[in-house]
């Protein structure tokens, strides 16, 4: 759907003979333009992908004409001219008797995920355009006129049972009471597998776990929301270095950054019209992040300030001199230094700075291979133990937003969908499930908007895809029926007894979770050098909680009995990869992880615990429930301030993100 214009009554596209403006990056600017178009359509929350029409401002507010014609607002303009909402329905809120088509369908096109029957009250914000209507012709609080009865109609949440007004729930169809719960309900396993999992369970848990994703609605990564820096300082937490992640940009030339490397800076604490610059330390390193302190506050630790070393805010010094920039000290400065350049030329000495092609290492090692449009092979979430076709829709920091080809069976409004890490052990070239023996989902002619974003898309090619470790098939190898343990891939915190179930082709096995009857659709496809599946007894020598089929008591679980209980022999412990080259992470370290049970959502969190290749990860703010294990080289762990550097939004714990931002306007990230 072409972007259109989300004022009140309008819906305008460039095929309108219109402008389209973008709403601003700054979150101050972001959130006036928000509160403006809120003066006629109260309950609408802005996304990044928000636009206002040219006919929304001003004269005195563009720039003039370009040679080419083309509009350009100056800065700090703001969107001032707006109709006043007329519909009795609705109130300005929007409905199917006010807005135009394009705008209805944008109802659901830009969702906010929140908590059912949950309001936000604007104060209407005047401007000297406003209209001038009074006080009184403003909309309350929910859209509602003053004197005008609510009409609500209480509806039930199909996911997770939550209760609310009809007009707060997401979609036409009113099932959802978020975009977080349809999308869960339609192409997650949570209802389905992980319900299972849970019965006999206290209540509190299942809702817990299905209430996940509302409750942390996405919210775009920005200076004026989380901030990395202000939070290690609160929890007293150290970040896992560059150098821990393979996959992270420029991890191999991280060790060219060091504490009390000197770098050129902008100067925030001058009062000179135009942009000046400084030198400055760097006193801490938090992944990407750094702590800096300007030169000349000595062991003054009262202005020192937070920056990303990969921003290209920072640069190597002697790079004012060659862009002729002005080198100005902080106006604070209290020593008494008479001559500044002796005493930087002392300062200088011995010390090292960013290499000089420290920006072109980190494009260079940004690039991929895969392309928009690419067909590749990625698991079905909805049956795990199948695959699917999909293609290539976006390319983000190297993770994959991939679009399933067939989109037959997906709910009204929402696209089938999946997120994972080019180098995942989930994606596949085209083809390789008939390679290997593993079931595909058949592929269907879909016709309709879905089936004509893929026209002219490419298969994939094997050698964008890192080929497993080779496993030595000769003599004793995996076999059907063959007991293990193995990290559950529906609930990622769990180690349970397993079992081979098939063995495939290329040294690939189909292992399922003992105790779980689901004729086979959630047994998931792991490869023989996978660090996710595990000998018998890796848990108890670990003293990790191993889950155990229903039938048995995890306080006096054996193998030994339920080998012997089972008529079943273990797999060998030779054939299990033991290879293990060390790694820097420890318990207590922050960094931002993949919440593989919704893969599209990046969060903060901390390393619980290593053993050996594995780490237990924990998600900041949330119960010890949802920690996933994951591999020291998986591709869904990254650094702090990957986020910032991919402009991919970063959930902050919950709760954190209200008490930091203030009054930050919320944003759900619209993929």
């Amino acid at each position: 759907m072409p972007y259109h214009c989300v004022a009140y009554g309008c819906g305008k596209t460039a095929e309108d003979d219109v402008t389209l403006f973008k709403f601003p990056k700054d979150q101050d600017e972001f959130c006036k333009w928000e509160k403006q178009v809120q003066r006629t359509r109260s309950q609408w929350v802005a996304t990044p992908n928000s636009h206002l029409c040219s006919e929304h401002f001003g004269r005195d507010y563009f720039e003039p004409k370009l040679p080419s014609g083309a509009l350009k607002l100056k800065a700090g303009a703001a969107p001032t001219i707006f109709i006043r909402p007329r519909c009795s329905s609705c109130s300005g809120v929007g409905c199917i008797h006010c807005l135009p088509a394009i705008q209805r369908r944008g109802i659901t096109a830009e969702p906010r995920e929140r908590t059912s029957g949950e309001h936000i009250e604007v104060a209407p914000v005047q401007s000297e355009e406003s209209t001038g209507e009074s006080d009184e012709e403003q909309p309350t609080r929910g859209g509602m006129m003053p004197g005008e009865k609510s009409e609500e109609q209480t509806v039930v949440c199909e996911m997770c049972g939550t209760t609310g007004d009809l007009n707060t729930f997401f979609s036409k169809t009113k099932r959802f009471c978020s975009l977080s719960c349809s999308r869960s309900y339609s192409s997650n396993s949570k209802k389905t597998s992980i319900l299972a999992r849970l019965q006999g369970k206290p209540p509190t848990k299942k809702a817990t776990v299905l209430n996940k994703v509302n409750k942390a609605p996405a919210q775009e990564a920005s200076p004026a929301g989380f901030e990395w820096g202000a939070y290690l300082e609160k929890e007293t937490a150290l970040a896992a270095a560059v150098s821990c992640f393979r996959h992270a940009p420029l991890c191999a030339q991280w060790d060219d950054i060091a504490l009390g490397m000197k770098v050129e800076v902008l100067n925030t604490n001058a009062v000179l019209p135009s942009k000046v610059y400084w030198i400055a330390s760097v006193i801490q390193i938090a992944g990407y992040k750094a702590l800096l302190r300007y030169e000349g506050f000595e062991e003054d630790s009262s202005h020192d300030f937070w920056c990303s070393l990969v921003s290209a805010e920072l640069n190597p010094i002697g790079w004012c001199a060659m862009t002729s920039k002005l080198l100005v000290p902080p106006q604070d400065v209290k020593q008494n230094i008479p001559d500044w350049k002796e005493y930087l030329m002392k300062t200088l000495v011995g010390n090292h700075t960013l290499p000089v092609d420290f920006y072109l290492k980190l494009g260079e090692s940004m690039r991929t291979s895969f392309r928009v449009g690419m067909r590749v092979e990625v698991v079905d979430p909805k049956h795990v133990s199948r695959t699917r076709l999909a293609a290539v829709h976006s390319i983000r920091g190297g993770r994959l937003r991939l679009v399933y080809e067939d989109q037959s069976d997906a709910p009204e409004n929402i696209v089938d969908d999946f997120w994972c890490h080019l180098a995942s052990a989930l994606l596949h070239q085209i083809g390789w499930s008939q390679q290997v023996g593993h079931n595909i989902k058949a592929p269907v002619t879909t016709t309709g908007p879905a089936s004509t974003s893929f026209r002219g898309n490419y298969d994939s090619s094997f050698v964008l895809f890192k080929k497993p470790r080779f496993v030595y098939m000769e003599g004793c190898y995996f076999e059907e029926g063959m007991k293990l343990e193995a990290i559950d891939p529906l609930n990622l915190g769990s180690i349970c007894v397993a079992t081979i179930q098939k063995v495939l082709l290329d040294g690939y096995l189909m292992v399922g979770i003992d105790g779980v009857s689901s004729n086979g659709y959630d047994w998931f496809c792991y490869h023989a050098s996978s660090h996710a599946i595990l000998p018998v007894d890796f848990c108890k020598k670990n003293s990790i909680p191993l889950t155990v089929p229903p039938d048995y008591d995890s306080q006096i679980f054996t193998w030994e009995e339920y080998l012997t209980d089972t008529n079943a022999k273990s797999v060998p412990p030779r054939l299990f990869n033991a290879d293990f080259p060390g790694h820097g992470f420890s318990p207590d370290m922050k960094l931002e992880a993949v919440d593989l049970m919704e893969p599209r959502l990046l969060c903060v969190a901390t390393v619980k615990r290593c053993v050996g290749r594995l780490l237990l990860i924990h998600f900041d703010g949330w119960e010890d429930e949802f920690d996933q294990w994951f591999d020291h080289q998986s591709p869904d762990i990254y650094p702090v301030g990957w986020c910032d550097l991919m402009d991919y939004p970063l959930q902050p714990p919950p709760g954190l993100g209200k008490h930091s931002l203030k009054d930050h306007c919320s944003m759900s990230w619209r993929k």
